[in-house]
């Protein structure tokens, strides 16, 4: 149990709850918790999804999955993370991506039912789920603002100012490789690497590997106003 609780203190429900309140909440639910060995599927894309997922250890990848089998990544999760929280209670409620172990993995599963109970009963909780599910949905919004922007510099120049004004430094470490950030900007891997070193050789950027040197913060600025 102490192993489980120390995990969900990194979870985003249980955020700034005690030791004792988690140990509390689970012993209220009727959790189930299931290994997953690296490769192994966890949902598949048109599953019936009636739970939230939590990560206790490892990590996973979303992924679509097209009728031509190539497959771009949605997103990585990691111990700590959730998944689920925004399709249990949709009218759909099945998976609209598949989701496999990247790494032996270990995930705790919390019912439909669990959960609006702890929402009933437990206001912590409740907050912790709406703001988890507020922050979802900023999160979409920022994406959708960027990946609607005309061009491939536009596109960068965004982020990269979205990134600069959240972390107010110039330097900025993306946790993403080089091919999930072209999947997140919806371009092409080469297109992003040819106007990166564009931007580089104009002294606007500099890089190296996922870190990122903002060198001209005006020039970014005005390449959205192009």
């Amino acid at each position: 149990m102490k192993e489980i609780v120390s995990s969900l203190t990194l979870c985003p429900l249980f955020k700034s709850m005690s030791k004792k309140n988690i140990e509390d909440i689970l012993n209220s639910v009727d959790y189930k918790i299931k290994p997953f060995n690296k490769g192994q599927l966890i949902a598949v894309e048109g599953d019936d999804c009636l739970n939230i997922g939590i990560i206790l250890d490892g990590s996973v990848e979303i992924k679509k999955i097209f009728a031509s089998g190539r497959s771009i990544t949605v997103a990585s999760l990691k111990k700590g993370n959730i998944f689920g929280e925004v399709i249990i209670f949709s009218d759909i409620r099945k998976y609209p991506s598949t989701i496999t172990a990247f790494t032996e993995t270990k995930i705790m599963f919390i019912s439909v039912d669990d959960v609006i109970k702890l929402c009933n009963s437990n206001k912590k909780f409740l907050f912790n789920f709406i703001s988890l599910l507020s922050n979802r949905i900023l999160m979409l919004n920022e994406k959708i603002t960027i990946i609607s922007q005309k061009s491939i510099r536009q596109k960068i120049s965004l982020l990269l100012l979205e990134e600069f004004k959240k972390n107010k430094s110039l330097i900025l470490e993306l946790p993403l490789s080089r091919k999930d950030l072209a999947e997140y900007l919806g371009i092409p891997r080469p297109s992003l690497s040819r106007e990166m070193i564009k931007m580089k050789n104009e002294g606007i950027i500099d890089f190296k590997k996922n870190t990122i040197k903002i060198l001209n913060l005006s020039e970014l600025e005005n390449s959205l106003i192009e």
